[in-house]
């Protein structure tokens, strides 16, 4: 079983930063590849950004590229989101999640765990 637990949300005004982070549970952490998502209510949630075992792939939303930055650390089991240039359309809830594969994928159902999810809002 793997946990992961987000940290690092909270308020920012438009144009700020933000860098959250997942801290993930169990000894495969540093195999599996990562993902973040986010949701707002009434709307299903949407792809952010996605790293492989290694850290050397990522990818992301086209909503958030250029702008967001995913990486993790294997030896403290964390993985990180950047986030910079914040407007209000990234107000959301943040989910990090795990899968059992190494490599990146960009749907929700690919994912095997998730977070209980961290609350940004960006006020303008």
């Amino acid at each position: 079983q793997v946990q992961l637990v987000e940290s690092g949300g909270g308020l920012v005004q438009a144009g700020g930063s933000l860098r959250l982070s997942c801290a993930g549970s169990g000894r495969t952490f540093s195999t599996v590849a990562m993902g973040w998502f986010r949701q707002t209510p009434g709307k299903e949630r949407e792809f952010v950004a996605t790293i492989n075992w290694s850290g050397d792939t990522t990818d992301y939303g086209d909503s958030v590229k250029g702008r967001f930055t995913i990486s993790r650390d294997n030896a403290k089991n964390t993985v990180y989101l950047e986030m910079n240039s914040l407007g209000p359309e990234d107000t959301a809830v943040y989910y990090c999640a795990s899968r059992r594969y190494y490599s990146v994928a960009y749907y929700s159902y690919e994912y095997d765990y998730w977070g209980q999810g961290t609350q940004v809002t960006v006020s303008s």
